[in-house]
């Protein structure tokens, strides 16, 4: 225990304590438990390095010492600077690693303090923020980022950088002050004065389409996590399907930084049980353990072994002790992690949240407060920091420009290696071109089925699958899964395999149960290049258990393709808890997302091709069980506008009645009105196959579909009515389902409910 340290420190000599950091080896696995020795590291005999004992915050006992340095090394560094760069190829057609040794310890001290008061700086002036991670995480975060992140900060959007992930949103105090240091020009002193301000690109959690260098928007616990998961799998598998024995184009790691508050969200656990299953061995996450949540104490809830878990998942597992002066022992286990190549890695890192703070150290009035004007200069005086707000000292700035060269060099190294792989492998690189740079190859579309009224009925989850097996065949980033439903979703691209941690070339992602995990792994595959294009697929209903990423998918701009099906009541006898009834409205009422719910096989095709135009927003595609005809009328264009008219024996823009429906209940509008038609009713039947394209259409377009002299309308849907007042008015009249469904075949719960086209007929005689 740390007392145990403390007491065997003060027994030794004053010469001893003066120059020994911690106690020999033999003492600290003499003195912590078995499970604290070696149960928590994958390799017991890594026990003392990367997870040695607590060590003292005493700065005078606890600076690391500085590596020894050779001639040659300082010669190739030029001798100045405080940083040592070391240059070697780490293997045939590998990448060349050009990194900064680690640099002395007082000025790393003096990095972690400019780190920490940045962050205190930046929470203090908007009054607003959390302090407490980025004080205790501050060491972390400097080795990570000094020392082994690959990143060019003049360009954010390099290809084969790292990523890495602060999934503890909450902390990106953390996160700004390293983008600032490292050079990033979108991340300015400036910017982090204006923290938590209107307009400012340091907002109050990351968010990757507001500041350079975010990967991810991050902020609800855990999903940050599973989005790093889900760059992890990126990698692998354009690993997997494009680097060559003698040229290696991808390679690069996932980083990530998650608290306990993300541990406890079930999508960590999840995504975690994903990422052993799929041996995802270069991603590292580093657990924050700081003891400490919004209502105190951990010790109040969470009490689990997480290490024990995570070593159930599959993942490699070490214990840093001393998260906040045990630089080496960071060091080292990042450098055991990168050594793992099958499985990832957690590495659980134990700091003191709101380190520094005289007062609130440790508590949980740091972890999301300001510390208020007093305790931040009694913090200065307790970290020897004798300078103004938001003050980076000139040494530090010195040693963190290195990357400025360092970045540009990483960058220039593999264009020329990719020059290279171009002239020798062409298919290869024009596809790997495509996903980099998300240029979609010509005539993409053209692949996508087409359908004529004499196309045989189908349910529109079989036409889907046509759709996907199409678009898989000529768009190279074209992939994803369902969650254990590949055989209902209709999902399976069938001319791929499976990716699994053997075959991670493949294609088909095989999610098991977990919507959650399923939804933000596939943001994080859309985020980590532009040609990435992910879809995954549940019954529609279960869309609840995975609205946290549909929304942060929204939010990232990133254009994941969700593709549910058994969209209404007309999946029949499985009942009410799988019949959805509120899902339609709810999503449409959630900005940045395109609801697109098909009637048939034209529908259906035409909305994946605006699926997958629409690169910065996500799409969700809701489908019958049931079959449905081909109807006359149904067009691309029309799709393209979100509304359109199908059939209309009116003349001059004056219907007496406007039918509007969606999907399967389309037909129905159809079928009544014919035979209105037929009793010498001018009737109108409108397609609002997606709401929110409709309303980006000019008003001259919005009147030629539904003119606002004609008040007579009727709209139907299986769903909720709510919202339908918008396009009917207040003389319309909405048919719909405002209760629950029913467990029965799908034709008597439709007639039960009034979906018919005898009750639109009635209603429509109402009016």
């Amino acid at each position: 225990s740390p007392g145990d340290v403390d007491r065997f420190r003060k027994d030794r000599p004053a010469t001893w304590r003066s120059h020994v950091a911690a106690p020999p080896a033999q003492f600290i696995q003499h003195q912590l438990p078995h499970r604290h020795r070696s149960g928590h590291c994958s390799q017991p005999q890594q026990a003392t390095r990367a997870c040695s004992a607590p060590q003292l915050a005493d700065p005078a006992m606890a600076t690391p010492t500085p590596t020894p340095t050779s001639p040659a090394s300082i010669t190739a560094s030029g001798g100045r600077g405080g940083f040592l760069l070391a240059r070697a190829r780490v293997a045939p057609g590998g990448r060349w690693a050009v990194r900064a040794q680690p640099a002395a310890a007082e000025l790393v001290e003096r990095s972690v303090n400019t780190i920490r008061f940045l962050a205190v700086d930046a929470v203090e002036k908007a009054k607003s923020g959390h302090p407490g991670l980025p004080m205790g995480c501050a060491p972390l975060g400097h080795v990570l980022f000094d020392e082994f992140l690959r990143f060019n900060p003049a360009n954010h959007a390099w290809f084969d950088r790292d990523r890495f992930v602060l999934s503890a949103g909450h902390g990106c105090m953390l996160h700004y002050a390293l983008l600032h240091l490292a050079g990033y020009q979108g991340v300015t002193i400036d910017d982090l004065k204006a923290f938590r301000q209107w307009g400012s690109r340091t907002p109050g959690h990351p968010e990757n389409f507001e500041t350079d260098g975010v990967e991810v928007t991050t902020g609800p616990l855990g999903q940050g996590f599973a989005n790093a998961v889900g760059l992890a799998l990126a990698e692998k598998h354009l690993a997997a399907r494009f680097n060559k024995p003698d040229l290696t184009v991808v390679d690069h790691y996932t980083y990530v930084i998650l608290g306990d508050g993300c541990q406890m969200e079930g999508v960590a656990n999840e995504a975690a049980s994903l990422a052993g299953h799929w041996g995802l061995g270069k991603l590292i996450a580093f657990y924050d353990d700081n003891h400490i949540s919004i209502d105190g104490s951990t010790a109040i809830a969470f009490t689990e072994d997480v290490l024990a878990r995570y070593e159930a998942l599959g993942w490699h597992t070490i214990w840093v002790q001393n998260g906040n002066t045990g630089y080496d022992d960071i060091r080292a286990a990042i450098k055991e992690a990168k050594e793992v190549k099958d499985k990832p890695t957690l590495i659980k890192v134990t700091t003191t949240i709101g380190y520094g703070s005289p007062n609130k150290a440790s508590t949980h009035s740091v972890h999301g407060s300001a510390l208020g004007s007093k305790e931040v200069e009694a913090t200065r005086k307790n970290l020897s920091w004798a300078h103004e707000p938001f003050h980076v000292p000139d040494e530090v700035k010195r040693h963190w420009a290195h990357h400025l060269d360092e970045g540009a060099s990483l960058e220039a190294e593999w264009n020329a290696k990719f020059a290279e792989y171009e002239k020798k492998y062409q298919h290869e690189a024009a596809e790997l071109n495509s996903i980099i740079s998300g240029k979609l190859p010509d005539g993409w579309d053209n692949a996508l089925p087409k359908y004529t009224p004499e196309s045989p009925a189908d349910a529109t989850r079989n036409l889907s699958q046509q759709c996907l097996n199409a678009l898989a065949k000529v768009i190279p980033g074209f992939l994803g899964g369902s969650a254990d439903l590949a055989s209902s979703n209709m999902t399976l691209l069938k001319m791929f395999g499976d990716f699994q941690k053997d075959t991670p070339e493949e294609r088909n992602i095989r999610f098991g149960v977990r919507e959650h995990a399923m939804g933000a792994v596939c943001n994080g595959i859309a985020v980590h290049s532009p040609g990435l294009i992910p879809y995954c697929s549940t019954f529609f209903v279960f869309t609840d258990y995975m609205r946290a990423p549909i929304r942060l998918s929204a939010l990232s701009e990133s254009g994941v393709i969700f593709v549910m099906t058994h969209d209404s009541i007309g999946l029949g006898e499985d009942g009410p808890t799988h019949q959805p009834v509120e899902q339609l409205f709810s999503l449409r009422a959630m900005p940045g997302i395109l609801m697109l719910r098909p009637a048939d096989g034209t529908e259906t095709s035409a909305a994946y091709r605006i699926a997958v135009i629409n690169r910065k927003r996500p799409s969700i595609l809701a489908l019958s069980r049931q079959k449905l005809p081909q109807l006359e009328g149904t067009s691309v264009e029309g799709v393209a506008k979100g509304g359109y008219v199908i059939s209309d024996n009116s003349s001059g823009n004056k219907p007496d009645l406007i039918l509007i429906s969606t999907g399967s209940e389309l037909e129905i509008a159809e079928k009544a009105a014919g035979q209105l038609r037929k009793e010498g009713k001018s009737v109108r039947v409108v397609s609002l196959v997606c709401w929110e394209l409709f309303e980006e259409q000019p008003e001259e377009y919005k009147e030629s579909v539904l003119p606002s002299e004609v008040t007579s309308r009727i709209s139907i849907e299986a769903g909720v009515t709510l919202g339908w007042e918008k396009y009917i008015g207040q003389k319309g009249k909405a048919i719909g389902i405002d209760r629950f469904g029913s467990s029965a075949p799908a034709g008597r719960i439709y007639k039960e409910l009034g979906l018919t086209v005898e009750n639109l007929i009635a209603t429509a005689k109402s009016l």
